[in-house]
């Protein structure tokens, strides 16, 4: 296995996950961005979720084979929080799919619409960003040890080049 592997798949991971986070917060109010940006960065969230889902997908089938066996609170606590996250996003995802201003018509497709499809949108993504709370919390030790091992660490200890770690009087080979 390749040294930096790990390094790289960790600031990978959290890249992703920041910019899954990041765009979830600017579309919870279309009124911040715009419908069209609404719609067109929920359209690139759903393929960065999928991808944050393939990423994790052998600990998703790990955990499912046994989840009714001895696993620890912690994992079975955010797998059933995922569950629901996942459950509630493809609520958001029908509903938003449902009421439609720019992808849809764009498409030549009517939307539904209708306040009601609007209700359960706004409520769905209200539930979405508390799931998301609660998911964060969980994570939360993962996002602290990333941050400072591959973003603070570096900034304080910089590696030397090898001049400079060759002290004086010393030759380099």
């Amino acid at each position: 296995m390749e040294k930096n592997k790990p390094r790289r798949d960790n600031l990978f991971r959290f890249t992703l996950d920041i910019l899954i986070f990041i765009g979830f917060l600017l579309s919870l109010d279309p009124r911040l961005t715009g419908i069209p940006i609404h719609e067109w960065l929920t359209m690139a969230g759903i393929a960065a979720i999928i991808l944050h889902l393939l990423l994790d997908w052998n600990w998703i089938v790990g955990l499912t084979k046994k989840f009714f066996r001895k696993v620890a609170f912690k994992a079975r606590l955010n797998y059933v929080l995922n569950w629901l996250f996942f459950i509630d996003g493809i609520v958001v995802m029908i509903s938003g799919i449902l009421v439609s201003e720019v992808i849809l018509p764009l498409l030549g497709i009517q939307p539904v619409g209708g306040h009601t499809w609007k209700t359960i949108h706004s409520f769905s993504a209200d539930i979405s960003l508390f799931i998301l709370a609660l998911h964060t919390a969980l994570h939360w030790d993962w996002i602290v040890t990333v941050v400072r091992r591959y973003l603070l660490q570096p900034l304080r200890h910089p590696k030397t080049s090898k001049a400079e770690s060759v002290g004086q009087g010393e030759v380099q080979a």
